[in-house]
């Protein structure tokens, strides 16, 4: 039954027409109230002033009482609870009968307030299925993204109109939001999409300046409107017939909207193709294209109601209203936004505008348009050069690629963004493209320094190595405009989100078809070749490769998998990466042409002098000579070696991490957790074939505390593991057990890993338990950031950093210290000196207070209902007590302390033997 009708007035106290709500929610029967007797009265009234199906009612009721004795809820209310019941209800079995708007009135949340609510649920790690995550994380994405852009309008109108006596100013911006939300829930199927939902804002605001009085308007967007302008109702009598059947097409007023990008930072050229696209299809459907007048509000209304009830989403015009439901909480103040206005330690310090996330968006755009801005859409002549000087003339090959890459690209970006935005794609690529070309001249650049040579003939004619490179400078774009991130954990499967609005990375990977593997081989050449890269890139680039290693190049059908069959059926050493290396800084000479050209070691290959820098362009990648000895073993990969290398120093990061939320009292189980953890990836690599890293992790953790007899429950492990960076519960809730089928991680530990490796396990309780492995030694970064500041020595506050450009000067940067100084510029009065000594000399003096969010042993949770087979121990233990700073920090040394002399000892043994 649809809600009643009542009266009309403010949007917040607007509710739609029956015959529109029908129209868009389920039509469900009345609740009926004799069903549901056995359950609360305030429970049953909350159902049916949402309009719940008695399914939906009885299923709700269920799953609250499955959580009703849960300690980790006593500090929310009843009907908080159960508006979080009936929504995970909802949303897992599809059935449309209420608005996240609706329930959070019904609760009195807001959207914040009740995400954290719902995410609580959770108390026994099955009550949320990965459906209903995917649903919250895009809920809260589309929030953050809505509150950013009606910050934006409200500041940008206040410069636009003028205030009038009888608030027209207010109708007039209403009217325009309302209409910038139907547009873009219209024009984009990604409507989190910040940077194209700011254009079409601007495109907005640009069609409804035009039909305001002149009096209505603020002096600068008075002047800025075009004084002649076509005439947009305009037909001749001979096209009369034809102005019926379609619509004259308004001209943009480029005056107009240059001054708004120019006013807001954005690309005017960007923003015309935004309205040339989507907005003029958007005015077409409301057949606003030939009006000349200001589109009415009741009209706007109505077409917004029905697509807000279609998407059962959070009404946006309530944005306007400053409704609770959509206000964020007082706490909840970013990082970004609690940078300071104003440079306090001087009177003639500059004003410097806030980082909000729109701002930053424009500017970090901004950058590399301007960095791009040089660079053509065909190669330049150096580069051109470099085709000519090889033996064979790789050009027509790079073209043809990029024609064809190019139309993929553009068409699966519409199919993802909006089926407007092929032509948004299409500038996208363009852009990719030059940055391709970019780094492509400085690798080769590189290259020819280091080997003194300029024939790259079998480089440049690997499609592998130009297609990665492609899809590493498109990635670096995507990311830029803010559409590719890892809010999924880098799952674009099982999620319960539509595939073709999902373009987080490895989407990417998907339209130029690449193999992950092949894609990982470029990564770190690029970012070195390319010292513009913002550091928040090189951190999305590397959060790439990471999201590789664990789980996405075990794929079946990767060429991982051909690789190491190859080392193991070969004759190659017995192991990809010998342990024995653990203990060595991270650093190799190998770059992207050695990696998709050359499969062996150089240590491997014996060279003569005269030859040794042609190695690259020849034909054949092999050794051309072995080194004698009994037995003739195929040298190892590259790239494998390299792979495994870092996949190592990955994974024992992650476990030590791990090992420090759960395993403080316990340092010395975490090198025997490694070793089984490293002998898994070492010997049993097909464990990982269509599974995530984490899942052996945190198996291997498990099965060494329960042969040590160490009181850890695996819902203990999972409940820390979620507080780890970087994490999807996927990782814990969809583990594959045996072809096709998917079950929890203690199903796949009792199943899967412990049949495979119960020999290896019962070992390490054995009185001669097997030699631990040598601890990788975990550089900060594999990448070093050119431009990020240093500390001056001496010093925990002062850092040095290079100007990167002439743009980004102090005043144009937004510091997040007290003092942004840059020497060679004009900053002030001396006093500035005498104050950075000050900081120095008192930085010096103070010691350094670190701050190790690692939590105390997180508590086990009530019960783990996935546990199926019985084989996690019942309920109930309790778990170790907090541990202070001073003995995790004393735990932590001696860990290191055993750690070193395990390492002392094995390199005794070696010299030994």
């Amino acid at each position: 039954m649809p809600p009643k009708k009542r009266n009309s007035g403010t949007t917040q106290n607007k509710e739609l027409k029956p015959g529109v709500e029908s129209a868009s929610l389920d039509k469900s029967p009345e609740l009926s109230l004799k069903k549901h007797r056995d359950k609360d009265a305030e429970f049953v009234s909350l159902c049916k002033g949402l309009h719940v199906t008695d399914l939906v009612c009885d299923r709700a009721w269920t799953l609250w009482k499955t959580v009703q004795d849960s300690k980790e809820m006593v500090f929310e209310s009843q009907k908080n609870l159960w508006g979080a019941c009936l929504f995970v209800l909802v949303t897992d079995m599809d059935a449309a009968c209420f608005t996240i708007t609706q329930v959070l009135k019904a609760v009195g949340l807001n959207v914040k307030q009740f995400v954290g609510v719902v995410r609580k649920l959770d108390v026994n790690l099955d009550t949320i299925s990965t459906k209903v995550d995917s649903a919250l994380t895009r809920l809260e994405k589309k929030y953050d993204v809505t509150r950013a852009l009606y910050q934006r309008f409200e500041k940008t109108c206040k410069e636009i109109f003028a205030l009038v006596s009888d608030g027209k100013e207010r109708e007039t911006m209403r009217s325009c939001w309302t209409m910038f939300l139907l547009a873009k829930g219209r024009a984009l199927q990604m409507e989190d999409d910040l940077v194209i939902s700011f254009q079409l804002l601007l495109c907005t605001l640009e069609f409804c300046i035009k039909r305001c009085p002149p009096d209505l308007l603020q002096p600068l967007y008075k002047s800025a409107i075009s004084q002649v302008q076509s005439p947009q109702t305009r037909t001749s009598c001979r096209n009369k017939s034809k102005a019926k059947s379609r619509p004259v097409e308004p001209e943009v007023d480029l005056q107009l909207l240059n001054t708004l990008c120019k006013e807001n930072e954005c690309n005017a050229e960007e923003v015309r193709n935004v309205y040339q696209t989507s907005f003029l299809a958007f005015l077409d459907s409301l057949d606003l294209s030939s009006s000349p007048d200001f589109p009415q509000v009741n009209d706007l209304n109505q077409q917004y109601d029905e697509h807000y009830l279609k998407t059962r989403d959070f009404d946006g015009r309530l944005f306007f209203d400053r409704d609770e439901t959509v206000l964020a909480p007082k706490v909840e103040i970013s990082q970004v936004e609690r940078t300071p206005k104003k440079n306090q330690l001087d009177d003639d310090a500059m004003l410097i505008p806030p980082q909000t996330p729109i701002r930053a968006a424009m500017t970090s755009i901004q950058q590399l348009r301007g960095d791009l801005n040089s660079s053509g859409d065909q190669p330049s002549t150096n580069l051109a050069t470099y085709f000519k000087n090889c033996t064979v003339d790789p050009t027509q090959g790079v073209l043809k690629r990029l024609e064809t890459l190019g139309q993929a690209f553009s068409q699966r970006f519409g199919e993802a963004v909006g089926p407007r935005c092929v032509v948004l794609g299409r500038q996208r690529f363009t852009l990719g493209v030059r940055l391709y070309y970019k780094v492509m001249e400085a690798m080769l650049k590189s290259e020819e320094k280091r080997l003194s040579v300029q024939n790259f003939s079998k480089l440049l004619n690997d499609s592998t190595f130009h297609t990665s490179l492609l899809a590493c400078a498109l990635e670096v774009v995507m990311a830029t405009y803010g559409e590719s991130s890892f809010k999924t954990g880098g799952y674009n499967n099982n999620s319960g989100e539509a595939a073709e609005t999902n373009v987080c990375f490895p989407w990417i990977l998907d339209v130029v078809d690449l193999a992950a593997f092949d894609f990982y081989k470029v990564i770190e050449s690029f970012i070195k070749a390319d010292p513009t890269l913002s550091k928040d890139i090189v951190k999305h680039l590397e959060t790439c490769e990471n999201l590789i290693m664990e789980r996405i190049a075990w794929r079946t059908g990767s060429p991982l998998f051909e690789l190491l069959k190859q080392e193991h059926e070969g004759g190659a050493a017995e192991q990809v990466e010998t342990p024995a290396s653990f203990s060595q800084p991270l650093q190799h000479n190998h770059t992207a042409a050695d990696l998709y050209l050359s499969p062996m070691r150089p240590g491997m290959r014996v060279l003569p002098p005269e030859s040794s820098a042609m190695h690259i362009s020849q034909a054949s990648s092999q050794p051309l000579t072995q080194p004698a000895g009994p037995t003739s073993r195929q040298p190892k990969s590259n790239s494998l070696s390299l792979f495994y290398k870092k996949l190592y120093r990955l994974a024992y990061t992650r476990l030590k991490i791990l090992c420090s939320y759960l395993l403080s009292n316990h340092p010395e189980l975490e090198p025997i957790i490694w070793t089984l953890f490293q002998h898994t990836l070492q010997h049993e690599h097909e464990l990982m074939r269509d599974r995530h890293l984490d899942q052996l992790m945190m198996s291997a953790m498990y099965a060494i505390c329960k042969v040590k007899s160490v009181d850890l429950r695996f819902k203990t492990i999972v409940t820390a593991y979620k507080n780890m960076a970087n994490t999807n519960q996927e990782t814990f809730k969809h583990v594959l057990i045996s072809e096709g089928h998917f079950d929890s991680i203690i199903v796949f530990y009792n199943q899967v890993f412990m049949q495979k490796l119960k020999t290896n396990i019962l070992q390490y309780a054995s009185t001669r338990p097997p030699t631990l492995s040598p601890i990788p030694q975990i550089p900060r970064s594999p990448y070093k950031f050119p431009n990020s500041p240093l500390r001056v020595p001496g010093s925990n506050n002062v850092y040095i950093s290079p100007l990167k450009s002439p743009r980004m000067s102090p005043g144009i940067m937004t510091p997040r210290s007290k003092m942004l100084v840059s020497i060679g510029e004009s900053f002030g009065l001396s006093n500035r000196f005498q104050k950075i000594n000050q900081m120095v000399n008192s930085s010096s003096e103070r010691s350094f207070k670190r701050t190790l969010d690692l939590g105390s042993t997180p508590k086990p949770l009530k019960r783990l209902r996935f546990d199926v087979d019985g084989q996690d121990e019942a309920d109930g233990s309790k778990s170790g007590g907090d541990s202070t700073l001073i003995q995790k920090l004393a735990e932590m040394s001696s860990t290191r302390s055993r750690m070193q002399e395990q390492k002392i000892k094995e390199e005794a043994e070696s010299r030994k033997e």
